[in-house]
């Protein structure tokens, strides 16, 4: 089977679909793929029901709020021995919900995730795999010249971790739109923008976020009140500050229970842990 050329099924051909079609065609792949936008689609195109009965493995990329959708048209065109992937960027329930859709047809299911962003990353981008077949997924993905890995067996799992890294990846472009926009207004936005890019390049991430996090009880007091100041200098550029009332908000909770806390934690770990016990929600 290993010499064997796979068939492999696009279920989209956005960018995603098609930077991963072009690059597993490249690897060896047999590629095809469905899309309702005909045009798009630079490998072989076939219609959902002759796409699924000649793929061994059907790869759903397509936009994230029709990803369920699809997998219910698609579900009875799945056959024994396919392994359906879905790709698409939904919460760890949606892919629970593909999964038991899969789960009542002969093929398999599992999913992916994808790290880092397609359009800057390009085949470079990683993906993580999960679910009942997610090791499958990952040696059929790197096979054909994706950077993939298992993560788990428990479907979900590895969506969790990519909508946790979008708090992150997703909040930052939010604060960095909204910081820009403002400094534009004030006229001095490439300024701005190339400070921040020397700083990142001359501290490491890990360096940066360990600081911050550690230093967090300690200095939210103080960080309050500089994002109260802030706020109004956003507003006074007529610039709504939704992202740094945020901030705002969250920086007073954590004053709010600061008082019985050390100044600062010893790590970015053991600060992470006196918030998880004290603002989280116990786990269901």
């Amino acid at each position: 089977m290993q010499d064997e050329k796979v068939r492999i099924g696009f279920i989209g051909f956005g960018q995603v679909g098609s930077l991963f079609a072009s690059l597993m065609l490249r690897h060896g792949a047999d590629v095809a793929a469905y899309d309702p936008v005909r045009e798009k689609v630079t490998v072989p195109f076939l219609e959902p029901a002759d796409l699924a009965a000649r793929s061994d493995c059907i790869v759903s990329t397509v936009t994230t709020q029709a990803a369920l959708e699809v997998a219910v048209r698609w579900q009875p065109l799945l056959r024994q021995g396919q392994l359906y992937v879905d790709l698409n960027s939904t919460a760890p329930r949606v892919k629970q919900q593909i999964e038991k859709l899969v789960g009542e047809t002969p093929a398999g299911f599992a999913e992916g995730v994808i790290l880092g962003a397609v359009g800057a990353e390009g085949p470079r981008v990683r993906i993580l795999t999960g679910g009942p077949q997610g090791r499958r997924a990952a040696e059929l993905l790197r096979r054909y010249g994706l950077d993939a890995r298992f993560f788990s067996e428990q479907t979900g799992q590895a969506s969790c971790f990519k909508m946790l890294r979008s708090v992150f990846s997703k909040g930052v472009e939010a604060l960095l739109v909204e910081m820009l926009v403002a400094a534009r207004r004030a006229g001095f936005a490439g300024e701005l923008f190339r400070d921040l890019s020397d700083f990142m390049s001359a501290n490491s991430f890990e360096r940066v976020a360990s600081n911050w996090i550690s230093s967090h009880l300690g200095a939210c007091e103080r960080r309050y009140h500089e994002l109260r100041q802030v706020t109004e200098t956003l507003r006074g550029l007529d610039v709504t500050p939704i992202m740094s009332l945020a901030a705002e908000a969250f920086f007073d909770r954590s004053r709010a229970m600061a008082a019985s806390t050390a100044t600062r934690a010893a790590s970015w770990q053991e600060a992470i842990e006196l918030l998880e016990r004290r603002l989280a929600r116990p786990v269901a």
